[in-house]
């Protein structure tokens, strides 16, 4: 009898256990803390699923058709834009740089008659980083050094063009302009800047076909125009690549002048503080200067970026980049 008489005792006690768990846990969710609970946009906007990425039915590189009923052509791109696609940090990334540098290469590219997909070679080439590569390639576009001073840069001791986006792209244009005069045809134009000139000269005669579809080549760049086009394609179709983005996500411009410079200035540590800024700052906005003063040689100009208007404040900009009122340059025409 004692031993039933426990086990109903220790039953009562148990279950008057669960039912206060139940209840407590019950109250617990009840009274937890909106700002505890996960943010629906946040979650739906998350959600992702591993699936085969898409590959158009047809496809051009600068008004180029690339054959993709070629199967070494269509396998070829589907390797880069699958890569690409599910390397959600770093095209998130240039996602957010594009933004901010986007529009300052665009209209050079256009002036100079430069088709436009000629951008994403920038993505490629250092997706807005100032890398320098084993070969010693740097900046933007990753110039070597004998190659940027031919086609216009400056690269000295105090000074590296490479890392001027205007002046650095301008160069590109004088780079693809000389060689579309040589090949006539952009997709080889884009692999040649890539391999070099030399060495498509050489394909061309060895292999017998001016067209880069038919080359066979090194595996970086037979991979470079398929890496182009994979940008290409998860740029002009964001939310088909699965990237949806907010407007105020991206990296907004930063509203500037430029300051023409015609004399030495010795220190410019000093000289950004005449002008209300940082020399961390004049550095940011004006990667090619090296040192901490600036050396001009008789009949050189150089213009220096400086930040204007509410440049201190992350949401000023993003509400002024939203609005449309952002821009990269107050002053000056573009190159």
């Amino acid at each position: 009898m004692k031993i039933h008489i426990r086990k109903a005792h220790y039953f009562i006690v148990l279950s008057t256990l669960i039912v206060i768990s139940a209840g407590l846990f019950l109250a617990f969710e009840q009274k937890m803390p909106e700002a505890a609970l996960p943010d629906d946009d946040f979650v739906k906007r998350s959600e992702s699923r591993t699936v085969a990425v898409p590959i158009p039915r047809k496809l051009n590189f600068a008004g180029e058709n690339v054959p993709l009923n070629l199967f070494y052509v269509r396998e070829a791109l589907d390797r880069e834009i699958t890569l690409n696609t599910y390397w959600h940090s770093q095209s998130l990334m240039l996602f957010k740089r594009a933004n901010r540098f986007f529009p300052v290469i665009e209209p050079i590219l256009r002036k100079h008659g430069i088709p436009d997909d000629f951008k994403y070679i920038v993505l490629v080439e250092s997706a807005f980083l100032h890398n320098v590569s084993p070969a010693g390639a740097a900046g933007y576009w990753q110039f070597l050094k004998e190659t940027a001073k031919e086609y216009g840069l400056e690269v000295s001791g105090s000074v590296d063009e490479r890392y001027h986006l205007e002046k650095a792209t301008l160069a590109v244009c004088r780079y693809l302009k000389v060689a579309h005069e040589k090949y006539g045809n952009w997709t080889v134009v884009a692999a040649a800047f890539n391999g070099g000139m030399g060495r498509f000269d050489r394909i061309i005669k060895t292999q017998n076909t001016a067209n880069y579809y038919e080359m066979y080549m090194n595996q970086e760049t037979s991979r470079y125009i398929f890496r182009i086009l994979a940008f290409k394609l998860i740029f002009e179709h964001p939310e088909r690549y699965g990237y949806f983005l907010k407007k105020e996500e991206l990296y907004p411009r930063i509203p500037q002048k430029e300051i023409e410079i015609k004399a030495n200035i010795p220190d410019l540590v000093d000289f950004a503080r005449q002008h209300g800024i940082s020399y961390r700052m004049l550095r940011e906005l004006n990667p090619w200067i090296n040192d901490t003063q600036l050396v001009v040689s008789q009949g050189k100009i150089y213009r220096i970026i400086i930040p204007t208007g509410k440049f201190k404040d992350y949401d000023d900009l993003l509400r002024d980049e939203i609005n449309g009122r952002n821009s990269t340059s107050e002053e000056n025409d573009e190159p």
